[in-house]
């Protein structure tokens, strides 16, 4: 079943890449790759924001092997786009654009490290009782 679920996953996830890359083509255009560097930060919040709500830690929501192999590894896997990345970076700077490619690295790091924190805090807010002093 696990197997099952991260291939139900990753088409779901890869159909979403495609969806919102070629939405954010018709929105700003292609000079930037605007869908992929959006997808990776969205990707980053929802691993993060998943890994804490599904962690080991009894008080919080636990889900199953097969929930957690299906967001994390299937609908994560297939929506985020790390090889895209690498191949649009490299595409940038064969064309010479060394400011855009070093923008885009940086947004990219930056933002999804961010982002999958703040994913990890929305996630323990969710979790973690009220301080009732």
């Amino acid at each position: 079943m696990i197997y099952l679920s991260v291939a139900i996953g990753s088409a779901l996830g890869g159909m979403a890449r495609y969806w919102l890359s070629e939405a954010m083509i018709a929105w700003v255009g292609p000079a930037f790759p605007w869908g992929t560097l959006v997808i990776n930060v969205v990707g980053s919040l929802v691993i993060g924001w998943f890994f804490v709500l599904s962690g080991g830690n009894p008080e919080r929501f636990i889900g199953t092997p097969e929930m957690r192999s299906f967001v994390m590894v299937g609908l994560c896997g297939g929506f985020t786009t790390f090889s895209a990345f690498s191949l649009q970076t490299l595409r940038l700077l064969q064309a010479g654009e060394l400011m855009r490619a070093g923008a885009y690295v940086a947004a990219s790091v930056l933002l999804c490290l961010m982002f999958v924190w703040i994913g990890a805090m929305l996630g323990e807010t969710m979790i973690t009782p009220p301080d009732k002093s």
